[in-house]
């Protein structure tokens, strides 16, 4: 199932406010924080230019965020070394996406930015 058009614009404004304030425009071609929308699915990750051809970029996940819609909220997942997905435990399911993003920022446990 997919979101909703209203959450899917809400999302792609709330996720790309925060890409671009995570870091300084002037990183950008060493530097990105990006996200995909997937049915109901969001998964933010960082991509950086391959070491030997510039051209080639190559992301690494971070956090993926699963809307449960039965329950209508939101669960976060961490990936661990072979971007396999786990349950994050450090905050339970919530109704906003906003709650669990701010979550990643703060990253209290050092699981998303290491």
């Amino acid at each position: 199932m997919a979101l909703s058009e209203f959450e899917e614009k809400r999302i792609e404004k709330l996720f790309a406010a925060f890409c671009q304030a995570r870091v300084p425009a002037q990183y950008h071609d060493q530097i990105r924080i990006e996200f995909r929308i997937k049915g109901e699915e969001v998964t933010l990750y960082e991509s950086r230019p391959h070491y030997r051809d510039k051209s080639t970029w190559f992301s690494t996940s971070i956090a993926r965020f699963k809307k449960k819609s039965k329950a209508e909220s939101w669960q976060l997942y961490c990936a661990d070394r072979n971007n396999k997905w786990h349950i994050y435990q450090g905050c339970p399911p919530n109704r906003d996406i906003e709650k669990l993003l701010t979550e990643v920022n703060n990253d209290p446990t050092g699981i998303f930015w290491g």
